[in-house]
């Protein structure tokens, strides 16, 4: 475990390599001893490593995620009876020790790919799924949550002025990679952004809804749902940023009349939401050098613009 000093927010404060991955596994975990160990990849708070082809373990990278993975060990086997689809159900929970001092989990291996690369037909026929992901998601009970310990918006999305400051930001220093015509549309959209904060509104959210925590199966169609560690209680817009980074403009209608009509409001955060996520996944994507992400990245921004 070499424990790191970055200067970007996703910069890890451990990195876990495979075989420290496999030591922890297989000494608390003797049953998956005789299995492989893989490195998957890893986003801004955890390393993931595929075991045996059956099973993936999630370490945390950097220290504010360890709140999130305790919570997911929580709040994920409440939801059974509301998720519609596949998603990341902890097996083990596995402890630090002197090498690596955080706690990890196991979960049973969700087949799939991450939806790169999809065309917009493919993606349309996810726009029910994904409605009915949604709206069972979003009617599980907000006291429940609570009462396990669930926060209220930890991340602040609904402050549309902050997130327009900062999208500013992240814009301009992402200029070298967008064309002038889509440059100026990202630009001009943010121009006329009203930063109102958006009224509060209270459901259980997964809280990172974007391309990197979706999985498809070979034909395109969202599959499954994973990396459940920003569960939060806040705005439904936050979630449904995904009805515009993920679905094109004429499959829209289409998530609405199963999901529920929204007000004009939610509309809006979502949008800018949809804009916002991709934005920090492409910059660590440069970062890691990494075209392939950055390529989609970007994708799901103007697509997030498209009506």
């Amino acid at each position: 475990m070499r424990e790191m000093g970055g200067s970007n927010q996703w910069d890890a404060e451990w990195e876990v390599s495979k075989d420290l991955a496999y030591k922890l596994i297989s000494s608390q975990f003797p049953q998956l001893a005789s299995k492989s160990v893989e490195k998957l990849g890893h986003g801004w708070d955890n390393t993931v490593f595929l075991v045996g082809g059956e099973y993936v373990f999630r370490f945390p990278r950097r220290k504010v995620a360890l709140s999130s993975l305790r919570m997911e060990g929580k709040i994920l086997p409440k939801l059974k009876d509301y998720i519609s689809i596949a998603y990341s159900l902890p097996m083990f929970f596995g402890e630090g020790d002197d090498d690596y001092p955080m706690p990890f989990l196991g979960y049973p291996y969700l087949s799939g790919e991450f939806p790169v690369g999809l065309t917009d037909k493919q993606r349309a026929f996810s726009a029910t799924t994904l409605a009915q992901f949604l709206k069972r998601l979003h009617a599980f009970p907000v006291k429940a949550a609570q009462e396990i310990g669930v926060q209220h918006d930890h991340r602040n999305l609904t402050d549309i002025a902050m997130r327009k400051e900062k999208m500013h930001k992240f814009i301009s220093d992402l200029a070298p990679h967008f064309s002038k015509e889509e440059y100026h549309a990202i630009t001009n959209y943010l121009e006329q952004l009203r930063t109102e904060r958006v009224k509060q509104k209270h459901v259980f959210l997964h809280g990172d809804l974007h391309f990197k925590n979706i999985l498809v199966d070979k034909n395109g169609k969202v599959s499954g749902v994973i990396d459940w560690g920003d569960v939060n209680i806040g705005h439904p817009g936050c979630d449904l940023n995904v009805v515009y980074s993920f679905l094109p403009p004429d499959a829209r209608s289409d998530f609405f009349n199963v999901y529920g009509d929204v007000d004009e409001e939610t509309k809006i955060l979502a949008r800018l939401i949809a804009m916002y996520i991709p934005t920090g996944i492409m910059m660590q994507a440069i970062d890691d050098n990494d075209e392939r992400l950055i390529n989609e990245a970007k994708t799901n921004i103007i697509r997030a613009l498209a009506d």
